[in-house]
């Protein structure tokens, strides 16, 4: 497993790299600019990045938002602010999780293993799914709509399979969070809407009037569809 790390405090980025080289042996990599970690993550095969939201040079918004419109390596997102507001704004460009700062690098250690687990591909049998236009192949990990592929976020591709596997059925929005997330995810359950909202954006024929993921009014979101062979 290879990581990147992108911060700028020079002593943190030594401490999250220490600690997951001791606990994880992961080999690791630094940036502790905007524009230096975009060109490793773009130049290099990462299996996770560690992005920091204020950076020098190059904000963490941008280079988040520049990495997903080329790759779909997981990014987690540390930054100084608690808000939700933040921490939704992280989501909404594509990061699978968020860590606030000031934290414990094992815990980061954690998340990091947490994210790895649900986004590194399963062994399914069953892996090819049709809902009309939509096709889906589990094992590959990938999606198309109308024909064309659609990049989704690891998050967003396990929140689609979640609701594919099990067409009709009601989905809490707290159940989701447990299914993209991993039960030891202390998230907040509007971190579902955003997602949502990005999901359907990539694979609806019209967003504003979903034809695959309907919501549950006051209860969160079904799939609608029957499974073509």
């Amino acid at each position: 497993m290879r990581v990147l790390i992108v911060e700028d405090e020079a002593r943190l980025a030594r401490n999250i790299a220490k600690a997951l080289r001791e606990t994880t042996l992961y080999a690791v990599d630094i940036a502790t600019d905007g524009e230096d970690g975009l060109h490793q993550g773009l130049s290099n095969s990462y299996d996770l990045i560690v992005l920091d939201l204020f950076l020098p040079e190059l904000d963490g918004t941008d280079v988040c938002r520049l990495l997903r419109a080329d790759s779909r390596v997981p990014i987690i997102m540390l930054t100084a602010r608690a808000t939700d507001e933040d921490k939704l704004l992280g989501l909404d460009l594509g990061a699978d999780d968020y860590l606030t700062k000031p934290f414990n690098p094992r815990e980061l250690v954690a998340r990091v293993r947490a994210v790895l687990r649900r986004t590194l591909p399963d062994d399914d049998p069953n892996g090819e799914l049709h809902f009309g236009d939509l096709a889906i192949s589990l094992v590959r990990r990938e999606v198309a709509a109308h024909g064309q592929p659609v990049s989704l976020t690891p998050t967003e591709f396990r929140l689609l399979e979640t609701l594919v596997r099990e067409p009709g059925r009601a989905f809490s929005r707290s159940e989701l969070l447990d299914r993209a997330f991993g039960f030891d995810y202390d998230g907040i359950e509007r971190t579902v809407d955003v997602h949502i909202m990005n999901l359907r954006r990539k694979i609806e024929p019209q967003p504003g009037t979903p034809r695959y993921i309907m919501t549950v009014p006051g209860f969160g979101y079904r799939f609608e569809g029957h499974h073509a062979a």
